[in-house]
């Protein structure tokens, strides 16, 4: 049974463009194929802790687990996360813009899948993504317009960051649907969501 990994970082509930999306995206998919697995994790309800140095020392320096509790449970917070991401077939990702990049919410996500060995190895050759056949699609919200061309563009550190971090671990076509200057207007919203939306109806099982 295919699995989508069904992800959302913004912490505006149901005021949420990217929300909207990301949940618009999923319905399509199950449309198409009613038989998918949905999995959903919600990492403004439910944060997963930033990374701290003894996580990093287990997970990336090869130590052994210690025996503080907190720690343990944290190990397995990051071990539920990244083996959730590598089972799944298919990840939709919900992305605001926050202040010019990412959540930090979403950030922290991203530490505990970025994992030497597991998502991607080092090579005399350079760096090499492990990740193969994983289809992302990135449904994302901005409050400006921050699109190429755009006067703004030099502060776009949100999509050019998602896309540069799945690229490393093997993930180099992620799809894009997103909503620019949500925050302009009312009626810039409705139009931007109204388009955003005309795509994902264009989506099709991979």
């Amino acid at each position: 049974m295919p699995t989508i990994l069904h992800l959302d970082s913004s912490i505006l509930g149901g005021n949420s463009v990217s929300r909207a999306l990301s949940a618009a995206v999923v319905a399509r998919l199950k449309n198409l194929d009613p038989a998918v697995d949905v999995v959903y994790r919600d990492l403004a309800a439910q944060p997963i802790p930033h990374l701290t140095g003894g996580y990093v020392a287990v997970v990336r320096g090869g130590l052994e687990a210690p025996h503080d509790p907190a720690l343990r449970a944290d190990l397995a917070v990051g071990k539920a996360v990244l083996e959730e991401f590598l089972r799944a077939d298919t990840v939709v990702l919900g992305v605001a813009q926050y202040n010019f990049s990412v959540p930090s919410q979403l950030k922290a996500w991203i530490d505990r899948i970025a994992v030497p060995g597991k998502t991607f190895r080092y090579t005399e050759k350079g760096p090499e993504g492990l990740v193969v056949n994983k289809r992302v699609i990135i449904a994302l919200a901005r409050g400006g317009f921050y699109g190429p061309g755009s006067p703004a563009e030099n502060f776009e550190h949100t999509l050019s960051y998602l896309k540069s971090v799945l690229a490393f671990i093997g993930i180099a076509h992620p799809e894009v649907i997103a909503a620019d200057g949500v925050n302009v207007s009312s009626e810039q919203r409705k139009s931007s969501l109204k388009e955003a939306e005309a795509k994902v109806a264009e989506l099709e099982m991979a």
